[in-house]
């Protein structure tokens, strides 16, 4: 990972300004299943050291079960409210990296929340990079209610438009994880003006 900074010309100096323009706030990644959030949130959190916190394994802790058990048994809703109620208590303590759910940033409350505390990155993906990704992936119980390409794409016509509104919009390819931290952090560092600013790339 070093050598991938080191080459791409990121320098402390980056790191600096994307600290200056989070302003003690969180960064908080969105997107579908498979988009990368977990990977690559702890990956850009190390590099900002900063403590890197998933947000549905906070779930899994508060409930004391998995996700997937927590759909079998108290439905999408309760599990929404559930999600609000963490995500609410993680970005009112220390600054952290963040990575959410992929239906997190679509509950408008949830949203308003990210909004309002954070400064929120849409990992974009097309359809063939997230199958390849969630492949034979049996804990994302979303999937597991049918066709998994039919799903992602009603998600990807529903969700995006949405997901549309954050802060700022990466497009996710092949490039490799290393690669991809990079250049999420040379996106970052450009999405702040010298003053620290915000210079929105969402809708």
């Amino acid at each position: 990972m070093e050598s991938n900074i080191a080459e791409s010309g990121l320098h402390e100096d980056v790191i600096a300004k994307i600290r200056k323009g989070l302003k003690g706030r969180a960064l908080v990644f969105i997107g579908l299943m498979g988009a990368g959030k977990s990977c690559i949130g702890r990956m850009v959190a190390k590099e900002l050291k900063l403590d890197f916190v998933d947000a549905d394994r906070e779930i899994e802790e508060a409930a004391g079960c998995s996700v997937a058990d927590i759909f079998k048994l108290y439905g999408e809703d309760a599990f929404r409210d559930g999600e609000e109620r963490v995500i609410a208590r993680l970005l009112d303590s220390d600054q952290i990296v963040l990575a959410t759910g992929g239906g997190a940033f679509i509950r408008e409350r949830t949203r308003q929340l990210i909004l309002e505390k954070s400064v929120s990155v849409w990992l974009r993906a097309d359809l063939d990079l997230l199958l390849q990704r969630t492949n034979g992936r049996s804990h994302r119980p979303l999937l597991n209610r049918g066709n998994p390409r039919k799903i992602l794409a009603d998600f990807i016509e529903t969700r995006y438009p949405v997901y549309a509104g954050a802060d700022i919009v990466f497009d996710c390819d092949e490039r490799s994880k290393e690669d991809t931290c990079v250049a999420v952090l040379e996106l970052l560092a450009q999405s702040f003006d010298d003053d620290g600013n915000l210079i929105r790339t969402g809708s």
